[in-house]
């Protein structure tokens, strides 16, 4: 029988905008997680999301995408949601329909 996968609070997660990398990113039990774009005429590109499958369904993603569109909203930025899951949680979430370009 496999043992539950610990709760991570998305709280909990230090997640860091690298911006010399064009990624956000979040260590959660010494594995990286991370969110690439590139940013150009005021419209951020993001294109990969990665949690590793040990981490997954831990809400992790959802948290880090949460911080990004954060991000862009403060700094006046429109999203270009290349990656399926960005593209699937703005979908989702009526709060983000603002941001898309």
């Amino acid at each position: 029988m496999k043992s539950p996968r610990p709760h991570t609070r998305a709280a909990d997660l230090d997640i860091r905008h690298n911006a010399a990398d064009s990624c956000f990113e979040c260590d959660v039990d010494g594995l990286r997680c991370v969110i690439d774009y590139r940013e150009a005429d005021g419209v951020m590109h993001i294109f990969h999301t990665e949690v590793p499958p040990a981490l997954e369904g831990r809400g992790i993603a959802a948290a880090m995408v949460r911080f990004a569109l954060a991000h862009a909203r403060e700094h006046g930025m429109k999203i270009d949601a290349q990656c399926s899951y960005v593209r699937i949680y703005m979908q989702r979430h009526a709060e983000t329909h603002d941001l898309r370009a």
